[in-house]
């Protein structure tokens, strides 16, 4: 008799997912973050990317990883529709890769930085009353 045998909380099986939503979550926090000091296409394209990415990594892979979506097999065996496994797959590269590759585009444009402004000097300052 086979008898199912769920995987420990602390396994990797269980793990990998949550670290997936964890990581998408906290790059589209960081590119956020860092799209408030610069400007034009490099903010624009880093979040951009940021967003994609975050997607994939937190819808697609944990659903891909819990069996909800059905992993594209070169064999051709599938429990379900062939080409709905194909255009998940689609799906998920399209994303995943247009992200890398939108971030990759923003990262050279680290000159489009905005200048601190400076703190006034004290000769600057009103004398107080």
């Amino acid at each position: 008799m086979n008898f199912y045998v769920p995987t420990p909380l602390a396994s990797i099986e269980a793990v990998r997912p949550v670290f997936m939503i964890v990581m998408g979550v906290f790059l589209l926090l960081i590119a956020w973050r860092l799209s408030q000091v610069t400007r034009g296409w490099t903010s624009r394209l880093s979040v951009s990317g940021a967003f994609l990415l975050s997607f994939g990594y937190v819808i697609m892979m944990p659903m891909y990883e819990s069996g909800h979506i059905e992993q594209f097999s070169g064999r051709g065996h599938y429990h379900g529709d062939a080409a709905t496994a194909m255009a998940w797959q689609m799906v998920k590269l399209i994303s995943m890769n247009t992200g890398w590759l939108l971030l990759g585009l923003a990262s050279p444009a680290g000159s489009s930085l905005r200048p601190r402004s400076a703190a006034p000097s004290p000769a600057q300052c009103p004398a107080p009353r």
